[in-house]
């Protein structure tokens, strides 16, 4: 499915071809006839170099407009428009998520082949960090305080928010497998229904592996986990994700936006998210490896529990929670490109450096460190 004509960020934060074609002139004259706000003259201004779908800033008069687009496998029209109901409630709420707009029929999400299509309002704000793949530490605490308070936020506006688990766990971060008590049967029980997760598995030590790596965490939670209340989560919570009004230590947020990965999941989930997100440097393979920001971390509960207060018993969960966090979402990245763009190299990367080799480096010297201050915040 490569295309080698657009270029996006790859795993290793390089740049390499895509694996979806960027949205083109076509599609955006077949748009216009199903979008009101497409009315008129409209040009593409820019192509969003993120991996997993194809998206596209448009230029119609004195309107700009975000179009992206998901291949089928990926998002049916239903399952996007399960983002774009938790998205509605929020702004209901008063949080400054990005607008999703509407087409002619209503509908928030449009099937066209082999494609499913949304498409969002501008967002208010500066894009700081539209440059900033996922897994960029955050260089300005000020701006992970402000972070982490509007989180809170978020997560106050959420608790009225009653809908299901998610009905694809393709690119969702879930947390099915952390709260069970027993993480590999239910994975087992699972995998006849994610063949494509299945397929990879079936050629690992999936078992062992994760027993070795990932299960001793795991067993730390205990109950703990288990009795967090659920709760809907953005689950991608990284500065490249907001807009902002401001530079520096006075900017504030102006929008949220990419709820791609949003899900039933709990606070605690959501807040380790945006620290395995923000406050650790896993692209960087030079010295000694990841490099941890524990003054970002700290940032970030700061700024929460300024807004959303944690008892010190939460945050000892926060701590505890951090190693395996990733869990559900690394094994979700391996079924995207095992089962959806058939790339076994990128699969590998997943398992190993990101499921495996994520819960490995918390064992290490720097991993215990930012472990260690998150407990003493406690």
């Amino acid at each position: 499915m490569t295309n080698t004509d657009h270029r996006v960020q790859g795993l290793d934060n390089d740049d390499v071809a895509a694996d979806w074609p960027a949205i083109d002139d076509a599609e955006l004259a077949w748009l216009r006839g199903q979008h009101p706000a497409l009315e008129g003259g409209c040009h593409m201004v820019w192509h969003s170099p993120r991996p997993f779908s194809a998206a596209a800033l448009v230029e119609c008069g004195s309107r700009r407009c975000f179009i992206k687009r998901h291949h089928r496998s990926v998002r049916t029209a239903e399952v996007l428009a399960e983002e774009h109901r938790f998205i509605a409630h929020l702004a209901a709420a008063g949080l400054p998520v990005v607008q999703v707009l509407q087409a002619y029929d209503g509908a928030t999400a449009i099937a066209h082949g082999d494609w499913t299509y949304e498409l969002h309002a501008q967002g208010d704000g500066h894009d700081l960090y539209r440059d900033s793949p996922s897994w960029t530490p955050l260089g300005d605490a000020a701006q992970a305080r402000t972070a982490g308070a509007m989180l809170a936020r978020l997560h106050l506006a959420s608790a009225s928010y009653p809908a299901p688990q998610r009905s694809t766990h393709v690119l969702v971060a879930r947390d099915d497998l952390i709260r069970a008590h027993d993480p590999l049967s239910l994975l087992k029980r699972e995998l006849p229904a994610r063949p494509g997760l299945a397929g990879y598995l079936s050629r690992q030590h999936w078992e062992h592996d994760l027993q070795r790596a990932v299960l001793p965490w795991h067993a730390a939670l205990g109950e703990r986990l288990a009795a967090e209340p659920v709760l809907w989560g953005h689950n991608d919570w990284h500065v490249s994700n907001l807009l902002w009004h401001g530079h520096g230590a006075t900017a504030s947020i102006a929008t949220v936006f990419d709820f791609g990965l949003a899900s039933p999941t709990s606070a605690l989930f959501d807040l380790a998210t945006a620290i395995e997100r923000n406050a650790i440097a896993w692209l960087d393979a030079g010295g000694d490896g990841p490099v941890a920001h524990a003054d970002i971390a700290l940032a970030l509960l700061t700024g929460y529990r300024q807004v959303r207060p944690l008892g010190a018993t939460q945050v000892h969960l926060l701590a505890d929670l951090l190693p395996v966090v990733h869990l559900d979402f690394a094994l979700s990245e391996v079924e995207y490109f095992q089962g959806v763009t058939g790339s076994p190299a990128n699969a590998d990367v997943a398992y190993h450096t990101f499921l495996l080799g994520h819960a490995d480096w918390f064992a290490s010297r720097p991993g215990r460190a930012l472990l260690d201050a998150l407990h003493a915040a406690a």
